[in-house]
């Protein structure tokens, strides 16, 4: 199926991660527009894909003694690169990512604490799966276009953040501050719009909201859930330099003790509708979406800003804003943006083919690139744009396209029967299928120099076999097809 509506082509690059076949059929005669309504009205669409694992038409799981995802972190990794991959949800896998990003949390200090098990559960649980609240990818799965307000406050409650930035630690005689200053530091408004004096008082703020452990014998049946602790609550007032009421008043009153959990509700709204934190969100919205190598404009941020902040923090609002925008349309912003290592991987399998392969390789993969789901470096999240390219990481990545070609040679032969009349055929089927930014002229021609090498083109089994994987290997390891 032919790559014609190349608007369409980069829209499913950034709102997913690319096109199969099969989504180029589904979505064949489709306008740009049409699509983006598709991506953006993903409940409308089944949530079915756990149910895919297994399938022979689907990519391989490696499941060893058992699957267990919601106990174990490396099948919970391959759980969500099935995902990634198989959804009829794109855009909502896609958010998943960005939140995890932007809230990034490690399972390995968790696991420290709690153990394996327990740390994959607060990370990844299924809801209905296993007693207990859903994991933190789950979260930002079911909140992923929701409202930034009370995405934040779910995320103040979240068990694994409370493990990650010390918030079970945090009581009246002893205020932990980690929380306090990465929720405005990192979450919402940034650096420069606070000082030393509101990381306390914002510590305070959140004294009692805890963990608690229901155990009932067994990691599969034990879990931990979130509690506020009145008794551990610092119940004086908070002040702070910047309001947190819409009248001005910077103050959070003293409050009783029950009433302690609306201090953190009165900051969470007081960060998340505050003008910066919406201009914050929008530029990283637009790196994400949009480009990496141009910069926005600020009547674009700050237009961006007011539909957020208009739809009452409305994260959907900004995506629309993002995605309907002429800059995004425009060619020149296509192929402006850095392909995050597990986005490479899920593009390159959906384009190329699954048929035998194993998301597990994808997974083993990743690491090497410099990104391990549900394990960002810091609190910071992954260096994003052309920090993915390392040397390490640039050979990962031809490693990779190495790998998935050997494994998928059969099928590249068979897909291309038919079509091999000549090197420039080929060349023009890969480019057809692979959705790369454009290569120049000499490059061409150095691919179909390669095509000609070790004699007279045939397009017989036996020259496919040899030639169409190293082809479709240079094209998806180059320099172009790491650009989305």
């Amino acid at each position: 199926m032919a790559r014609s509506e190349l608007g369409v082509d980069h829209l499913l690059r950034r709102a997913g991660f690319g096109a199969s076949q099969d989504d180029l059929k589904a979505f064949e005669g489709r306008s740009t527009s049409e699509v983006l309504q598709h991506l953006l009205d993903y409940e409308s669409q089944p949530d079915d894909v756990d149910e895919k694992i297994g399938n022979p038409a689907y990519a391989q799981v490696a499941r060893g003694a058992g699957f267990s995802p919601n106990l174990n972190i490396e099948q919970a990794r391959q759980r969500w690169l099935f995902r990634m991959l198989h959804s009829n949800r794109p855009l909502q896998e896609k958010m998943a990512l960005f939140w995890h990003n932007h809230f990034a949390t490690a399972y390995s200090k968790i696991a420290g604490i709690v153990g394996g098990a327990q740390a994959t559960r607060m990370m990844a649980l299924k809801p209905g799966d296993l007693p207990g609240p859903q994991g933190q990818i789950e979260l930002f799965r079911a909140m992923a276009l929701g409202s930034f307000r009370d995405l934040l406050i779910e995320v103040a409650k979240d068990p694994a953040m409370l493990f990650w930035l010390d918030g079970r630690l945090n009581t009246r005689q002893r205020p932990q501050e980690n929380f306090g200053r990465e929720i405005m530091e990192l979450f919402t408004f940034g650096i420069g719009n606070y000082d030393e004096l509101d990381v306390y008082a914002a510590s305070r703020v959140f004294t009692g909201w805890n963990v608690r452990l229901i155990n009932r014998g067994d990691d599969a049946n034990s879990y931990y859930e979130f509690v506020f602790n009145a008794n551990q609550h610092d119940t004086s007032a908070k002040t702070f330099t910047f309001p947190i009421y819409r009248d001005g008043n910077r103050t959070i009153p003293a409050r009783a003790a029950s009433d302690g959990m609306q201090d953190g509700v009165d900051f969470i709204t007081a960060l998340a509708t505050h003008p910066e934190t919406a201009r914050q969100l929008a530029r990283k919205m637009w790196n994400f979406f949009v480009s990496e190598v141009v910069e926005p404009d600020a009547a674009t941020l700050n237009s961006a800003a007011s539909a957020y902040l208009q739809n009452g923090t409305s994260i959907e609002s900004l995506v629309h804003f993002m995605l309907r925008s002429r800059q995004f349309q425009s060619p020149v912003n296509w192929h402006t943006r850095y392909s995050w290592p597990v986005e490479y991987v899920v593009r390159a399998v959906k384009e190329v083919g699954w048929t035998g392969f194993s998301v597990d390789t994808m997974r083993n993969s990743l690491p090497a690139m410099g990104q391990m789901l549900f394990e960002p470096p810091d609190v910071n999240g992954w260096d994003l744009g052309p920090g993915w390219f390392t040397t390490g990481g640039t050979l990962a990545r031809m490693n990779f396209a190495a790998t998935l070609m050997a494994n998928q040679r059969n099928n590249l032969v068979s897909a291309l029967t038919g079509v091999a009349s000549s090197p420039e055929a080929v060349l023009e089927f890969f480019f057809d299928r692979l959705s790369t930014a454009p290569f120049a002229q000499n490059t061409r021609e150095e691919l179909i120099g390669y095509l000609e090498t070790g004699g007279a083109w045939t397009g017989s089994d036996a020259q496919l076999r040899v030639k169409a994987a190293g082809v479709a290997r240079l094209i998806v390891g180059s320099g172009e097809y790491q650009i989305a």
